[in-house]
């Protein structure tokens, strides 16, 4: 069988079943074409299968069942290529065993035929669901919420001037946090600004659109990417993913001369492309690229992406319980669908409303919910809970130097901006206590700062460091 090519280098919800420098402060706003409003959920045509523990890591059982109930004869395992990266064009069929999930092309009669399989025990295939498209999530009203903090921070800047109030400022005298000189408000919510642990010797994984390999402020460092999208290499010609790999292990001085931005500051950056260059996954890219870093051995693997579903996917579940088992802590945004206020609160998307994947919730710089983050959903009786809060509201960090508009920065805002945040604190408390999986889980919420607000959509508080 061909190997894929490898990854190169390049310069617990508790438990489950538990003064401003104005230049630099002032970024152009974003385009609302920059953010995806769409809602409705997307398939990609292909099917999801759940393996039993029995044949996690038999691809040759998983296959036999295949064959044995829907005559699906090629089933292409990720164990087999370099690096467990599979190149999904030259297969229909993959096989993860890191996670235990197969994606599957299958016609009207083999889906019926594998669905009745899962009532066999012998099969062990648990179950057979539509694999739906992820996106990268941006969107309008986070793109909003943006300019609202925009605003905000120029009514600052008038009264530091003028001397006098602003009229439409909201934020009285210090009630809030703000962008400083030297860090970003969010570094100094979570306390990141003052931690002695940068997260060295932890492995983070960002999947994502990729990241811009030759950015300036990253220069030196030591980065391990890896492209799950055919014909697009790891390079970010999006800017989601550089924007999330800064948040999360920018540099503790940019070369740039900007304010530091970055959390986990010493971590060792992985990078998956798992999202393409318009910001959707394609095919198997996210099970591809979540399978790369359980068997890399990331501590913490962040996932800025999801689907507008209100019900779990039990392959994600499943995922994401084989990778705590594995010593894997998942983080994912738990979404930009609500408008709370127009009263309406959203839901938790997939992979975030998965019991074992930690679902972050955006806040702003007043430690309130941010106006567009998902709360804990009513309809999904488990999972769909927002476990934990970050920064998500103008959010200052790294961008591709697209010609168009010239930058190495931006600030954007969105729960996919939070989720970055946490996986940064994660790496932090993985290096201080040197727990992992569900036990980083539960050190994560147990130091989580209390705020006030709504549970349902704040989790367990908002994300802290160690000191």
């Amino acid at each position: 069988m061909a190997k894929a090519r490898g990854s190169r280098p390049s310069r617990g919800r508790g438990s489950i079943p538990e003064p401003m420098r104005a230049p630099e402060v002032f970024e152009t706003p974003p385009t609302t074409e920059e953010f995806s409003t769409g809602s409705t959920p997307e398939t990609t045509g292909r099917y999801l299968i759940v393996y039993s523990d029995e044949v996690m890591d038999s691809p040759k059982e998983a296959a036999g069942a295949l064959n044995r109930f829907a005559g699906i004869k090629a089933l292409a395992s990720a164990a087999d290529y370099d690096n467990q990266v599979i190149d999904p064009s030259e297969a229909d069929s993959l096989y993860f065993p890191a996670l235990g999930v197969a994606v599957i092309e299958a016609d009207v009669a083999q889906v019926r035929s594998l669905s009745s399989a899962t009532a066999d025990t012998s099969s062990h295939i648990l179950a057979i669901e539509p694999e739906y498209v992820s996106r990268a999530l941006d969107d309008r009203a986070a793109y909003l919420e943006y300019l609202r903090g925009y605003r905000d921070a120029v009514s600052r800047l008038y009264e530091q001037l003028a001397g006098q109030p602003s009229l439409g400022s909201e934020i009285p005298g210090d009630a809030a946090f703000e962008d400083t000189t030297q860090f970003t408000w969010g570094l100094q919510a979570t306390r990141a600004n003052t931690s002695r642990f940068t997260g060295e010797g932890v492995r983070v994984a960002i999947l994502d659109t990729g990241m811009d390999l030759g950015h300036p402020d990253f220069q030196g460092r030591s980065i391990t990417s890896q492209s799950f999208i055919s014909h697009q290499t790891a390079q970010d010609a999006q800017g989601h993913g550089t924007h999330c790999a800064g948040t999360a292990y920018g540099p503790q001085a940019p070369a740039t001369g900007v304010r530091r931005y970055g959390c986990a500051t010493g971590a060792d950056i992985f990078i998956g492309k798992v999202l393409n260059n318009s910001g959707a996954s394609v095919g198997s890219s996210v099970l591809n690229g979540m399978n790369w870093a359980v068997t890399n051995g990331c501590q913490v693997i962040s996932m800025s992406l999801g689907a507008p579903v209100n019900h779990v996917s039990q392959a994600f579940e499943q995922a994401g319980r084989r990778a705590l088992k594995a010593g894997s802590l998942i983080v994912a945004a738990a979404g930009n669908n609500a408008n709370r206020a127009m009263g309406r609160f959203g839901f938790v998307e997939q992979p975030g409303n998965s019991t074992s994947i930690m679902a972050v919730g955006a806040i702003d710089s007043r430690l309130g919910a941010a106006n567009f983050s998902a709360r804990s959903s009513t309809v999904v009786d488990n999972g769909g809970k927002v476990d934990i809060a970050a920064p998500g509201v103008a959010v200052f960090s790294s961008w591709p130097a697209f010609p168009i508009p010239p930058r190495l920065h931006h600030s954007i805002s969105g729960t996919s901006m939070a989720t970055p945040q946490i996986a940064g604190i994660a790496a932090q408390w993985c290096q201080a206590s040197g727990h992992t999986g569900m036990a980083l889980w539960t050190t994560m919420l147990q130091n989580a700062r209390s705020i006030a607000g709504d549970a349902r959509g704040i989790g367990s508080g908002l994300g802290q460091t160690p000191q």
